[in-house]
């Protein structure tokens, strides 16, 4: 006997109303896509569940894949028998004895199938007789048991499990629409990514790239942390802008302390013009409030105004510490700290302004035309697509 499934449960998507098949079917598709290189693994759904069929695969791997996935609230590894009484029995104290360091115990029996001969209640009794006479030193108890044996009789066969492996919550990738994310390189972008993911968006990347300013180094840190965000949800387009050219104008023909505003500005008109491109409907930032010149309430107030798309930023409320916690969790931050600027870190004015007007702004852009070199950024933009398979992307393997 051997623990052949991993049973799935599904958390907040349960609330969801009439459009649940749609969230269920998506988490589906995105754990099929997960464990397709596991050879015979499947995938199934019935009523309130979905299993992992192991035919036979190490589960720990798997599991391991799971709990990167967005929508599963808990992973548990199952035996399936048939719906006899004795196999049952016997499926259960396995079960039991698979569990580590267990003094306690507790049996919870849902009879899905009312077909069953038994009584939950008084299968609760039988199984928990059958364990207490084939172990030694463990008792029951069913306020705080060590280890909570469940059992599931369903109609086409029972579960058994004996424990519950934490997932990561939150929506299924795809299921939420998709959304730009300005990709910088730093620790607080990333972050925004994951988190926005968190809530089932799909996200395409875009990154301001000037080189001779910045590096190719620089490029390929950002492609890496793209790859790590895709651990936790699809492939990502990148959309690498040559950012050079605008940003040099921006800085030579605008007042200084205005220079910033306006760069980010244009990164937004950009940001826009490909979204359109590409269907999307938001944009999602790394900002924080108050952190940097750029990231005021004036300062985002001004930025906003160059775009009616909905701007998620994830990181809002958060101090530094925290977004610093969550990176290290995703596995981001040591890509993110190490030392090649992008382009938002090349030209920091000595001081930026803090509270922008936009009356002002729009005075400034009036007097030079910018769009012959955003136009000539837009064509120029590189789209690379990358998916968690592709190990070439990281050339700081030998650096972390």
């Amino acid at each position: 006997m051997e623990f052949d499934h991993i049973l799935i449960r599904y958390g907040e998507m349960a609330l969801k109303g009439k459009n649940i098949k749609q969230f269920i079917t998506q988490l589906q598709q995105n754990v099929q896509q997960k464990v397709k290189e596991f050879p015979n693994v499947k995938v199934k759904r019935t009523q309130g569940r979905m299993f992992i069929i192991l035919n036979g695969n190490d589960p720990e791997p798997i599991i391991k894949k799971c709990k990167r996935i967005f929508g599963i609230q808990s992973l548990s590894l199952a035996i399936r028998v048939d719906n006899e009484v004795e196999k049952v029995k016997e499926a259960a104290l396995y079960a039991l004895k698979q569990a580590e360091n267990v003094n306690t115990f507790k049996v919870t029996v849902k009879r899905i199938n009312k077909d069953f001969p038994v009584r939950s209640q008084e299968m609760n009794h039988v199984l928990g007789g059958h364990l207490l006479s084939n172990t030694e030193g463990i008792t029951v108890d069913v306020h705080n048991p060590d280890v909570e044996v469940k059992v599931e009789i369903r109609n086409e066969a029972t579960y058994i499990t004996s424990g519950v492996i934490p997932g990561l919550g939150g929506l299924p990738v795809g299921t939420s629409g998709k959304s730009l994310l300005l990709l910088s390189g730093g620790i607080d972008s990333p972050v925004a990514g994951f988190l926005a993911m968190k809530r089932g968006v799909e996200i395409e990347a875009i990154h301001f790239h000037s080189p001779p300013y910045t590096s190719e180094r620089a490029k390929e840190k950002v492609l890496d942390l793209a790859k790590q965000l895709t651990k936790f949800g699809k492939s990502i387009k990148v959309h690498i802008v040559p950012f050079t050219k605008l940003q040099q104008e921006i800085f030579r023909e605008m007042p200084e302390a205005y220079a910033m505003t306006i760069m980010r500005r244009m990164m937004f008109r950009i940001s826009e013009e490909v979204c359109k491109k590409e269907g999307i409907l938001s944009l999602t930032t790394g900002e924080n409030l108050g952190q940097v010149a750029s990231q005021t309430m004036d300062s985002m107030h001004t930025i906003n105004e160059v775009t009616n798309y909905p701007i998620i930023r994830p990181l809002v409320t958060m101090d530094k510490q925290e977004v610093i916690n969550i990176s290290h969790e995703i596995g981001t931050y040591e890509t993110s700290i190490l030392p090649y600027e992008d382009c938002c870190t090349i030209f920091v004015p000595k001081s930026p302004k803090t509270k922008p007007k936009r009356d002002k702004v729009n005075y400034y852009e009036s007097t030079h035309d910018f769009t012959p070199s955003i136009q000539e950024a837009l064509e120029g933009i590189e789209t690379l697509k990358i998916t968690d398979k592709n190990n070439s992307l990281n050339p700081f393997s030998d650096l972390l």
